[in-house]
């Protein structure tokens, strides 16, 4: 998950330009869990968090808590992911990426443009060595070598084939609607705002002005899906099979059940922009939003309930503690928080 409009202004504040060709290094501070976080991931009972000023912290089952390490940037961090507790990446302002080979124990910088201008806001891998790294204006970035190189792809996405078109590949050319009357577009110059990985190497990235983006072969080729928002989309979510959840500005949720083909609203009772979504098991799931938003679902996101906090501070995103409490990231750093009671069975909605 990451948004070039989450906590624009404090982001934008604290991002430090770097000239080209310098490396600085992040400062460990005393207070840097209580700072802007960003995003966040977790594998086998291992995590990291990511923000500004290069700010990285480590929490794992063999140290007492979360653990700041120094890092060669103080560029704004905006998005994290681990392939397993020893490969990682962080990507940022800067167009930074920062790779670990260790379990975050140190960190090198391999990619840096600040020339570009374009922010880096997700990355993903398929492995220890395949992966993508996502950012505004399309800048779309590849690797092959574990993150060592990186070399940018032009972003390219064809419309989704209309009603009697035939199948996706039959007519490369495809339409501009769908039969639902969606309007498609290819999204040229978009803001890539989320990648995520569906089912046997399907991938989905939320985009800027409700665009959806689908790839059937692991990021080699691109569909631009029906879309059911024009508004700004900042986070999807895989689910089971077919099904996934999109969401952005102004609480919109939606979910398909056929892959990014159709879609229908899901009552999200908010304003508020969402910003990231997880599954933690046994049908929970769980959106993330600015104004101290938590959307909570115990039936597999046909339906979520509610959940304001006091403090009214943006969350980005939130790794799962244990089955009933949450590390919610965001603007008051990392904090606790412990997951309502299931309602009784016919209870609400």
């Amino acid at each position: 998950m990451s948004l070039i409009a989450l906590f624009a202004a404090a982001a934008s504040a604290t991002a430090q330009g770097t000239p080209a060709g310098e490396l600085n290094h992040s400062i460990l501070a005393p207070l840097a869990r209580h700072s802007l976080l960003l995003d966040g991931a977790a594998v086998d009972g291992f995590m990291a968090v990511v923000g500004e000023r290069g700010h990285v912290l480590l929490n794992d089952d063999e140290g007492p808590g979360w653990r700041q390490v120094r890092v060669p940037t103080t560029a704004t961090l905006t998005g994290v992911f681990f392939s397993d507790r020893k490969h990682g990446w962080a990507v940022g302002h800067d167009a930074v990426i920062l790779r670990t080979a260790d379990g975050g124990a140190s960190w090198e910088r391999a990619h840096f443009a600040p020339e570009e201008e374009r922010p880096l806001l997700d990355v993903w891998f398929r492995d220890a060595r395949h992966g993508y790294a996502v950012g505004a204006y399309s800048y779309f970035l590849q690797t092959s070598d574990g993150g060592l190189s990186w070399r940018e792809r032009s972003f390219e996405a064809q419309p989704w084939p209309a009603a009697g078109e035939g199948a996706p590949g039959d007519d490369p050319e495809g339409s501009t609607a769908d039969q639902s009357g969606y309007d498609l577009d290819t999204g040229i110059d978009a803001h890539l705002n989320d990648i995520a990985a569906g089912r046997e190497g399907r991938l989905y990235i939320a985009a800027e002005a409700g665009r959806i983006y689908r790839s059937d072969d692991g990021g080699d080729s691109w569909w631009s899906m029906p879309s059911p928002y024009e508004g700004s989309l900042f986070g999807v979510l895989p689910l089971d099979e077919e099904s996934l959840l999109v969401f952005g500005l102004r609480g919109h949720l939606y979910r398909s059940d056929d892959g990014g083909m159709s879609w229908r609203v899901i009552e999200s009772s908010t304003q508020a922009m969402l910003t990231d979504g997880m599954r933690l098991g046994r049908g929970t799931v769980v959106l993330t939003g600015l104004a101290g938003t938590l959307l909570v679902s115990r039936n597999d996101a046909q339906s979520f309930d509610l959940v304001q906090l006091a403090d009214r501070r943006g969350i980005a995103t939130a790794l799962a503690k244990d089955a009933d409490t949450l590390w919610l990231i965001g603007e008051s750093g990392l904090q606790e928080f412990t997951l309502p009671d299931e309602r009784p069975a016919g209870d609400g909605r």
